[in-house]
């Protein structure tokens, strides 16, 4: 963990050079989420519930999945940028390197510029936490940090597999776009307002649901079960079959001569 820290201080120390070009990328990044944090508004300014949600909830939901979200594509950037590692021949570099690859990876690529929405996800989170009405005790405070680490290992596992189809298609998938940035807008919802199917495919297949809807529940206190508490934590289960998926490419990686 110490030569990781190393890295991310250099990284930091490089986009730091142009300190005005950082601050204001990351200001521009603080500025862009809001215009989903508008449609939320506009939304409750026309009805004052969504699926038995009120504003300050659905608030508290949008604030926890937007600041997953910053934190996985700060943190895990390598993964998401994966296949330019690949069309540039750096990957080939780092298959003779002594260190692991997923800790090059890693630490290939660190955009602190995304912090940005971060900082935009806190002031929505002080803002929500007095007016939705909990009663924030120990377990409440748990659940929400729980709802973070959760959606920061989902959101991070998603690059991971996005990164292991680029060994395939060499270029990036959009389509896996709809589970990363897609999800961080309609994440803003709970997920059962668009359904069943979309709640149960967000549930078993994409564990979005376990970080997002279910602690939810718990936290608004719409629902007693405190299973619902603990169940951030199966969230990292899906980074197994992520990071298979990604050691299966690399096995049958082929360079592209770059």
């Amino acid at each position: 963990m110490k030569l990781y820290w190393k890295y991310a201080a250099i990284l930091l120390k490089s986009q730091m050079q142009y300190k005005a070009s950082f601050f204001m990328t990351a200001a521009g990044q603080f500025l862009v989420s809001f215009s989903a944090l508008l449609g939320v508004s506009f939304l409750f300014d026309r009805f004052h519930t969504v699926d038995g949600f009120t504003f300050s909830e659905v608030l508290i939901c949008f604030s926890i999945v937007l600041a997953a979200f910053s934190l996985s594509e700060c943190f895990a950037r390598g993964f998401d940028a994966f296949p330019r590692l690949i069309q540039s021949g750096k990957l080939d570099q780092i298959l003779t390197r002594p260190r692991g690859v997923v800790f090059q990876v890693l630490t290939s690529n660190m955009d602190f510029t995304r912090l940005g929405r971060l900082a935009q996800s806190i002031l929505v989170l002080c803002y929500a936490v007095p007016h939705s009405g909990i009663d924030w005790t120990a377990e409440k405070i748990l659940c929400a940090c729980l709802m973070l680490i959760g959606g920061a290992a989902v959101f991070s596992s998603l690059f991971v597999l996005y990164a292991g189809f680029s060994f395939f298609t060499i270029e990036g998938l959009e389509f896996m776009n709809i589970f990363t940035d897609g999800m961080r807008e309609f994440g803003a919802y709970p997920l059962s307002v668009y359904g069943g199917g979309v709640l149960k495919f967000f549930t078993f297949v994409i564990p979005v649901a376990l970080f997002q809807y279910y602690p939810l529940l718990y936290l608004t206190g719409k629902s007693q079960e405190r299973g619902f508490l603990f169940l951030p934590l199966l969230a990292f289960v899906f980074f197994l079959p992520c990071y298979a998926f990604f050691r299966f490419g690399l096995h049958h990686y082929q360079s592209t001569g770059s």
